[in-house]
């Protein structure tokens, strides 16, 4: 269950510090209440559908993959390369490269919920279910907030044992649990995409304390909230319809949620054994988890700080994992962001934090002899020079294209350290994009070079520049399967 927060967390979820007990199978769910929506009548109540039997008998949603624990690249086990052929480098074209050392300031905090692969775009007929969610969709478009607020309203009056399990201040992002629910049953034919983003929040929300018990309480009240916002064009069949969605979405979550706990704990404490202060707002803070933390190059965790409990943020990151256990992350504080400036501000050497579980799936695909087309904003830089490394561990000569896409010279905080990798691997190229020394936008400068038929891409920023990066991709031809980004978000709304 996807609990609000204050910015990013799992897409805004926060929870530490309560959300449940996790169990290894789902309880039987209560019987049916008799409580009742505003306009009388009680609406379906959703339940989790039942676990396997010991036969192997099906049960609904049964197509969603099994949850892994030790967090694995989206695509098959490497197999032995033949010898790489490497791509050939791209054409020159002017641009503005960067080759002096600056230390400098990265862009805004991301703002990122499970990652994924691209998918293409949706070109299947909708399944009559989609259609009807698609229908209620555009009937609340114009009273989203009541929604939102009635969805609250009714989940705290008849179930107020899970009100502590959520952040005190809930202004900025209370609707991100009712649109992670939203988002998700928009696009419950896009299967590919919709699994994996469910399977990581099922996973991640372990650390919040969720149990399967409250998954019928969420799906009664999201019912109430659209009946009596959508009334003009509610019955039976509209209800049904969301009740299958959103059993199939929970049940996705409770599984994967279940299958975790017998592998992996459901946090990590970390304690900070450097802080460095890069500029005035930026930080690299490396910490040293309390037992081994299996990740990949590319992924992302969410972090708690003991400053305020329950509100989590994800960092990607920011370099391969390491023999010495140690993970470093790169932290820009942003107004009002409660985890970014308590990491910058006041942690230090010896303060202890907490790490949910890794995840995403913008990692290298090491079956394959493409090249890395690789943009990066920001301290989106961060899972980009993970990357990099990942590819010089593993030894082979790929090339590897970085665009560094930054506001001004003085954002390249990192601009050293990827020069110095540059040095190092000569079939690494690293170039900085400048908006105002370029008059060129990152997504747009890559249109400069290449071609880029041999390489895969990955992208790395705020949500916006991974939008306008995903459609210039597109547009110079690589397919939609070969782009990787941090957004599902964005991802959902791209893909269709």
């Amino acid at each position: 269950m996807d609990a609000p927060t204050t910015t990013s967390g799992e897409n805004g979820i926060a929870g530490g510090g309560g959300w449940f007990t996790p169990r290894k199978a789902p309880p039987t769910p209560p019987p049916d209440g008799d409580q009742e929506t505003a306009e009388g009548r009680r609406p379906a109540v959703v339940r989790p559908v039942g676990r396997p039997n010991r036969e192997g008998a099906a049960r609904p949603g049964s197509d969603a993959p099994v949850a892994r624990h030790a967090p694995a690249a989206p695509t098959e086990q490497p197999a032995e390369p033949l010898a790489p052929a490497p791509p050939s480098p791209p054409s020159p074209r002017p641009a503005v490269a960067y080759e002096a050392s600056h230390p400098a300031v990265a862009a805004t905090e991301p703002q990122r919920v499970p990652t994924q692969r691209s998918a293409p775009p949706v070109v299947e007929e909708a399944s009559p279910d989609a259609l009807v969610i698609r229908g209620t969709m555009a009937e609340i478009a114009s009273v989203a907030d009541k929604v939102t607020s009635y969805f609250y309203a009714l989940l705290f009056v008849r179930h107020p044992e899970l009100r502590p399990m959520f952040p005190p201040a809930m202004d900025a992002q209370r609707d991100r649990l009712l649109k992670a629910l939203l988002t998700a049953a928009e696009h419950i034919d896009n299967k590919p995409v919709l699994v994996d983003y469910l399977q990581n929040l099922g996973r991640g929300h372990r650390k919040y304390g969720t149990r399967a018990e409250h998954y019928p309480a969420v799906g009664e009240c999201l019912i109430g909230a659209l009946s009596k916002y959508a009334s003009a064009i509610w019955n039976p069949e509209t209800e049904a319809a969301w009740v299958r969605a959103y059993t199939t979405i929970s049940q996705v979550m409770i599984d994967a949620a279940a299958a975790d706990e017998l592998r992996a704990p459901a946090w990590w404490h970390a304690e900070v054994v450097t802080h460095d202060l890069r500029t005035p707002d930026v930080a690299v803070v490396t910490v040293r988890p309390d037992q081994p933390y299996p990740f990949l190059a590319g992924q992302y965790t969410s972090v708690e700080t003991p400053w305020w409990p329950r509100v989590w943020r994800h960092y990607s990151f920011a370099s391969a994992p390491r023999s010495d256990g140690l993970l470093t992350f790169h932290v820009k504080a942003v107004p009002a962001g409660w985890v970014s400036n308590a990491l910058v501000h006041r942690a230090r050497p010896g303060d202890v934090i907490r790490l949910g579980p890794p995840a995403g799936s913008m990692t290298v695909d090491h079956t394959t002899d493409n090249g890395l087309l690789c943009l990066g904003g920001g301290t989106g830089i961060a899972p980009i020079k993970a990357l990099v490394e990942d590819v010089a561990e593993h030894g082979r000569r790929r090339q590897v294209e970085v665009f560094y896409g930054a506001r001004t010279d003085h954002d390249l905080y990192d601009i050293d350290t990827m020069l110095r990798l540059q040095q190092s691997h000569p079939w690494l190229s690293v170039r900085a994009i400048i908006d105002q020394l370029a008059h060129l936008q990152l997504p747009d400068a890559i249109r400069e070079y290449g071609p880029w038929n041999e390489y895969d891409a990955y992208v790395s920023g705020p949500p916006g520049m991974i939008r306008s990066g995903v459609h210039a991709l597109r547009d110079i031809g690589i397919p939609s399967d070969r782009i990787r980004h941090d957004s599902v978000e964005e991802l959902v709304v791209v893909g269709n």
